[in-house]
């Protein structure tokens, strides 16, 4: 009776344990349209959580996967703009884009929504001279420290970094601003 008991104590502690450790899997990532993005980023020390994923289309093509990623969650792209924290948005293609393209969307979306155009315009057009093209799979990631700057990244390869707050609104008011190249998409990143 007691090894009986003992047995069915040991096997209910190994199914708690599995499905404990089924739910941190579960955890660690998050999935939209194929696309699987790690529910945090390490940058600069700090722990960003991903804020929400949203899809950009453009006609009936699904271009890639955004995701928000925050120090503290929010719903506010003004409060997210405003702030000066840590913050990174990550891009995951779910199609092979030429550099043409992507810099054409990019630009579309700084002269939609970028506050300070002049002061941030020559930053931005060497920015663009370093975007690749992208292969389905692949990401592009954009992340700004505060005293360091917005940082350029390729999958965990760095392209560039470009200083200051005021170009960080820039990259970021592309898909935060007013004018996003989706509403879908920012609705998604914003949770």
């Amino acid at each position: 009776m007691k090894s009986s008991v003992v047995r069915t104590l040991s096997c209910a502690a190994v199914l708690v344990i599995l499905a404990a450790s089924t739910l941190h899997t579960a955890a660690l990532a998050r999935e939209l349209e194929g696309a699987t993005l790690a529910d945090t980023l390490t940058a600069g020390g700090k722990t960003l959580k991903l804020n929400g994923l949203g899809l950009r289309k453009k006609a009936m093509f699904k271009v890639y996967v955004g995701g928000l990623y925050l120090e503290s969650p929010s719903k506010d792209a003004g409060a997210i703009l405003a702030s000066d924290q840590s913050k990174a948005i990550r891009l995951h293609f779910l199609r092979d884009l030429k550099k043409g393209q992507l810099v054409e969307a990019f630009q579309e979306g700084f002269d939609a929504n970028a506050k300070d155009k002049a002061a941030q315009k020559a930053a931005f057009d060497k920015m663009l001279a370093l975007v690749p093209d992208v292969k389905e799979g692949s990401t592009l990631t954009f992340t700004y420290l505060p005293g360091k700057g917005t940082t350029l990244q390729v999958a965990d390869k760095e392209l560039g970094v470009f200083e200051g707050k005021g170009f960080a609104d820039a990259v970021f008011s592309i898909w935060l601003g007013p004018k996003p190249p989706s509403e879908d998409l920012r609705k998604g990143m914003l949770g």
